[in-house]
């Protein structure tokens, strides 16, 4: 349907400009012809005092109008133009990324299958097949899921689950769970800060939006993986800045990487996989939230800074935060701190 508007949209902008175009051939053929008739007929007998000015003056402002707007018609069919061939240019590179990330994982179960066909494998070795395969269904699971989600973030249709928490306990409590999940180090996370106001959040959202954090850490980081979180309130936001030590981006970029699809390309990593919606799905989560993201890099090789606000409960957004509680058909009452 939104395809469909936008054609028509484009489709309108195109026929007013042609109509204006037209117009303004039109209007200048007819003065053009008026003018030599009376003046092939009457020619010098005519005096030019009597020759009314105003009609000069409507025809030259009728044909500024509608050169304006023509030019205005133009400038706004370049512009969706322009958009439609980044979109194009971006699904493409999504389709070709979503084929590999498919493949893989297939093509490594259909090893494990066939060689545990073909072969006497032993309990013990079957076992690790088993779990390296179940990894693999996982990933694709994943992968599949986050496909699936992006129109209902698109139509703002995604069921959430909001309820109140401290700020502090949720964060330290799902970053210690993506801690985890990669299989990092204790100290590849270092928390500071304190932040005991309290944010109405999607628990399971927001593990998205952790989660997403990390593995962009964890792809982008050239050695072990150094990630430092910061957490403090103000006067009306939860703040939380997530840096890495990775490979930063470049500030041309930066303004690029939340739009759907998107992925950057970098010489020194080049095994990255990915779809290019991590990024998009966490702007629209926290947007979503009532809250905004930003990102920041000082340059190639020097790291990379998120920095996420929310709304803090009762004292920020009020009217959104109640609406969001009442999704979920929870009462505010019912803290959920851990």
């Amino acid at each position: 349907m939104k395809r469909r508007r936008s054609f028509l949209f484009q489709t309108l902008i195109f026929v007013v400009a042609q109509l204006a175009w037209l117009s303004l051939l039109g209007l200048w053929i007819y003065w053009y012809v008026s003018n030599y008739i009376i003046f092939s007929q009457v020619g010098e007998k005519l005096s030019t005092q009597l020759i009314s000015e105003s009609k000069y003056v409507v025809t030259l402002i009728g044909g500024l109008v509608l050169l304006v707007a023509v030019s205005v018609g133009m400038i706004l069919l370049f512009r969706h133009l322009t958009i439609q061939f980044k979109i194009t240019r971006l699904y493409d590179n999504f389709i070709a990324n979503v084929t590999h990330e498919l493949k893989s994982p297939l093509a490594s179960i259909q090893l494990y299958l066939e060689t545990m066909k073909k072969n006497e494998i032993p309990r013990p070795k079957q076992q690790d097949f088993i779990e390296l395969m179940l990894k693999d269904t996982s990933r694709l699971n994943n992968l599949i899921n986050s496909i699936l989600e992006i129109p209902g973030l698109d139509q703002k249709k995604i069921a959430h689950s909001f309820s109140v928490y401290t700020a502090e306990s949720i964060i330290r409590e799902l970053v210690n769970e993506s801690l985890k999940q990669y299989k990092l180090p204790g100290n590849a996370i270092t928390i500071k800060g304190k932040a005991s106001c309290r944010c109405v959040v999607d628990r399971d959202a927001l593990k998205i939006v952790i989660n997403n954090l990390v593995d962009n850490a964890v792809k982008y980081s050239v050695g072990p993986v150094q990630i430092f979180v910061k957490l403090f309130c103000s006067s009306k936001n939860f703040v939380l800045e997530f840096a890495d030590q990775g490979i930063g981006i470049s500030l041309a970029e930066q303004k690029n990487v939340f739009e759907k699809f998107y992925r950057i390309y970098n010489e020194s990593i080049p095994s990255v996989k990915g779809t290019g919606l991590g990024l998009y799905w966490v702007k629209e989560i926290i947007k979503n939230h009532g809250g905004q993201i930003s990102i920041s890099s000082k340059g190639m090789n020097k790291g990379t800074m998120f920095r996420i606000e929310l709304p803090i409960y009762q004292t920020s957004k009020k009217r959104y935060i109640e609406k969001l509680l009442k999704l979920t058909q929870r009462q505010p009452e019912k803290d959920s701190e851990k």
